[in-house]
């Protein structure tokens, strides 16, 4: 237990709390769906950047295909189990995200997976 003495002679643990305690009020008001959909976008947007597709002259050296597999698998895993839970108007057009960066690795790859082997596939089957 600790005395107000000990907690004062170390102000930025009061304010960590504080602000730990400010972020579980804030996320407590955003609604599922809008979270899902948010780390969905982060994954789908990480993985696009990984496959190569990042805007700008330094979208080669950006590339990172093993990093882009485990993106591109976890963006499968949450999509597949969300679509149920966030509906068809949600999960539409995270679907067809995922679709395009699966095409996308597959196009990047020099040596192609077999068909239902690349990344995030045993989620979604193959994707052609």
């Amino acid at each position: 237990m600790t005395t107000e003495s000990e907690n004062s002679a170390h102000p930025s643990h009061d304010s960590h709390e504080a602000s730990a305690a400010a972020a579980a009020r804030d996320i407590s008001e955003v609604p599922a769906v809008e979270l899902i959909n948010t780390a969905a976008v982060h994954l789908l947007s990480a993985a696009a950047v990984k496959c190569g597709l990042a805007a700008g002259p330094d979208a080669e050296e950006l590339k990172d295909l093993d990093e882009a597999r485990k993106l591109i698998t976890a963006l499968a895993g949450l999509v597949t189990a969300a679509a149920p839970e966030i509906g068809s108007q949600h999960a539409a057009p995270l679907r067809d995200g995922l679709r395009s960066v699966q095409l996308a690795f597959r196009e990047a790859s020099l040596i192609q997976d077999a068909p239902g082997q690349g990344p995030g596939e045993k989620f979604t089957g193959p994707v052609n």
